[in-house]
């Protein structure tokens, strides 16, 4: 009896997720996706459009918005079914031809899952005049180098994240923006947490994502066999969250070389699930050059690996977490809006840090993150090695102007 029940159990739990994903993408058509508009705009006859992003970002959403606003004919087609694999396994011209006649838009989500896409990608731009490409995968579309080479000079390639700040304002108003953003730093900003009217179905996605997506990309990519060492990687990154993190001593804890280490969490980056800020430095004596910090790019995912779902009075990382959610907003804007700034933070040997160094070609911005009121003065060996850059206290009461720009 106890088997069949959790095998139901199971089985509900697979159709609420399902029912949730529905719901979530049906709200999300009500939100515009900044990339939007610079997709489109990109969208040309001979070039490939590549939308890379986790799982459950909100791909396939901004694909269908994007394809049912072009103005000429389209074909949408889906990495996942049998059919467009069969229809695209004939690599000839003439197939191509026969397959694409009258269209001027061939629109492939979950494009990963084709085999050699990046050549079909290839043949298709080079020799069918007048069909534009926009292809949209997760990991392995990078990973596998399947765009990579055959693709240069063809493609151009946007990121699309969790909901940003600057989208969620669409939905609500200013008070509701400060009424939520506790949630935002327990729950992250993927588009069907943000929908979902209550905290416990909040919390079921984000542990059914992890479980059913997450891993399911990382088990898919390099071969990798076994999820756990993985899974025990993250927990430790996820409890290390904004401090230096040593690959040495997370070797010793895991039981591997610190080579694999680095190997492992170069995969998750790639997965978009954590990304690495270096230390900033002009190579004076005194500043750390060669750490690292790790952060995740949504802190729903972060605290579900951990099952850290508690208030926030009661936490003792809040601060941990009011960093990577500001610092994951930052870099937000610069993928939506195209800025092509490089993040760092800045430390020297004698304890002297900063949060996060943005550095652009025009600027250079520091900006030390506070959930309290505290109001530090910039260090002192930070303005005396770079008197020309700005630095700013991010608190609660003024995020929003740094989130948003």
């Amino acid at each position: 009896m106890r088997v069949c029940f959790l095998r139901k159990n199971r089985h509900f739990r697979k159709q609420l997720l399902y029912l949730q994903i529905k719901i979530g993408s049906l709200a999300m058509e009500t939100i515009n996706r900044i990339l939007r508009d610079r997709i489109t705009a990109r969208i040309s006859p001979g070039k490939v459009v590549l939308i890379f992003g986790a799982r459950r970002v909100g791909k396939t959403v901004l694909m269908r918005t994007i394809v049912n606003g072009y103005s000429g004919r389209t074909m949408m087609l889906n990495g996942e079914d049998y059919d467009t694999l069969a229809l695209l396994e004939n690599r000839t011209v003439s197939n191509y031809r026969h397959l694409l006649e009258g269209i001027d838009l061939l629109a492939i989500d979950e494009a990963q899952n084709i085999p050699q896409i990046g050549s079909i990608l290839k043949l298709i731009v080079d020799e069918i005049p007048g069909v534009s490409v926009l292809a949209s995968g997760s990991s392995s579309f990078d990973l596998l180098n399947k765009t990579g080479e055959p693709l240069v000079g063809r493609g151009t390639q946007f990121l699309l994240t969790p909901f940003s700040q600057q989208e969620i304002a669409q939905t609500e108003n200013a008070l509701e923006t400060r009424q939520n953003l506790e949630a935002r730093l327990i729950y992250g900003s993927y588009p069907e947490v943000v929908m979902l009217d209550n905290f416990e179905r909040k919390t079921d996605y984000l542990r059914d994502i992890v479980g059913a997506y997450l891993l399911k990309d990382i088990l898919a990519i390099d071969g990798l066999k076994n999820s756990s060492k993985m899974r025990d990687l993250l927990r430790l990154i996820a409890f290390q969250l904004g401090s230096e993190v040593s690959y040495e001593e997370l070797g010793k804890q895991l039981g591997m070389s610190k080579t694999t280490v680095e190997k492992y969490l170069d995969l998750l980056e790639k997965v978009f699930v954590v990304y690495r800020l270096g230390a900033y430095s002009r190579n004076l004596r005194k500043e750390v050059t060669k750490a690292g910090k790790w952060y995740f790019y949504d802190n729903g995912i972060r605290n579900a690996i951990i099952g850290a779902f508690s208030p926030l009075a009661i936490r003792q990382d809040v601060g941990a977490l009011w960093e990577n959610y500001i610092i994951g907003e930052r870099r937000k804007v610069n993928f939506n809006k195209g800025q092509h700034k490089e993040f760092f933070f800045w430390r020297t040997y004698d304890k002297q840090e900063i949060d996060l160094v943005e550095v652009s070609s025009e600027h250079l911005t520091a900006l030390e993150f506070k959930w309290g009121n505290k109001m530090p003065v910039v260090p002192k060996a930070f303005q005396e090695a770079y008197p020309h850059a700005e630095f700013h206290v991010v608190n609660r009461d003024n995020y929003l102007e740094f989130i948003e720009k």
